[in-house]
């Protein structure tokens, strides 16, 4: 098969900055194995696969892949295939619609900005557990447990410095470990580090912050926020509480156009 695909840098203005995602665009589903086989050639922390077609109210069936695999859930890959479909598939209107794993996922185009609308998954408190604890390097100062372990540390300098027992975190029950913080000058700062699905540290993290607005909305008493994720590529996230559903935005930047060919 030879299918059209495009590398995105999502949740930035530029080039070489925020997190890269793939984004194929498939006439059908393929096996999962070759969806697999294709995001590991990849290489990237997701890679995104559309089935679907153009027009108005164009809807599209939508999976992501890591290297290693499926997710749930991938917010800067979803970005990244919405701006694919607004910027170079001739999208007329302005909103589209993703079915996926975890419901339907909107999208919409304003001012340049990717505006989505994911589901909201608040944390519970909970005991720090010890891989936690010693994988972090920090007692952190609150802990709570979605998808992710969410863990609170004093400020955004002890973020920024952080150097992560990988295989310690590795160790511990769930999809990711996220580390945030008050920033200095946005509202909340964060980092994540999902080592178990081949994920060292993911340079922007759409899904985390479905776990993040609750968290700070509620913290800070307001309904929108911006967030910034510390990592080495950086990247700067639109954030908005509406209920028991999350408004996640950015800009993003392309990188490649290509054609990838491989067996059906």
């Amino acid at each position: 098969m030879k299918v059209p695909y495009f590398q995105v840098d999502a949740f930035t203005e530029r080039a070489f900055s925020g997190n890269p995602a793939g984004v194929c665009l498939l006439d059908r589903w393929v096996r999962d194995a070759v969806l697999q086989q294709i995001a590991e050639e990849n290489n990237l922390s997701e890679t995104a696969f559309l089935v679907g077609s153009g027009g108005t109210n164009s809807s599209w069936e939508l999976r992501w892949f890591t290297p290693t695999v499926e997710v749930d859930l991938c917010g800067h890959a979803t970005l990244a295939a919405a701006f694919v479909i607004f910027s170079e598939l001739g999208h007329k209107g302005d909103t589209v619609n993703f079915k996926t794993t975890s419901g339907d996922l909107g999208a919409r185009f304003e001012n340049g900005v990717v505006m989505m609308d994911f589901p909201s998954r608040p944390g519970e408190p909970c005991a720090a557990p010890a891989g936690l604890i010693s994988g972090l390097g920090h007692i952190p100062r609150e802990v709570r447990k979605s998808r992710d372990f969410l863990a609170l540390l004093g400020s955004e300098e002890e973020v920024r410095a952080l150097t992560p027992d990988l295989p310690q975190l590795a160790s511990l029950d769930c999809l990711g470990i996220i580390a945030t913080a008050r920033g200095s000058d946005v509202d909340f700062v964060s980092r994540f580090f999902a080592p178990g699905v081949g994920i060292a540290e993911d340079p922007v993290t759409g899904s985390a912050h479905c776990t993040l607005i609750p968290y700070w909305a509620e913290k800070l008493g307001k309904q929108k926020l911006i967030a910034r994720q510390l990592s080495r590529r950086s990247g700067t996230l639109h954030c908005e509480m509406r209920g028991e559903r999350v408004g996640i935005g950015g800009r993003a930047a392309l990188y490649s156009r290509a054609q990838i060919e491989f067996p059906d």
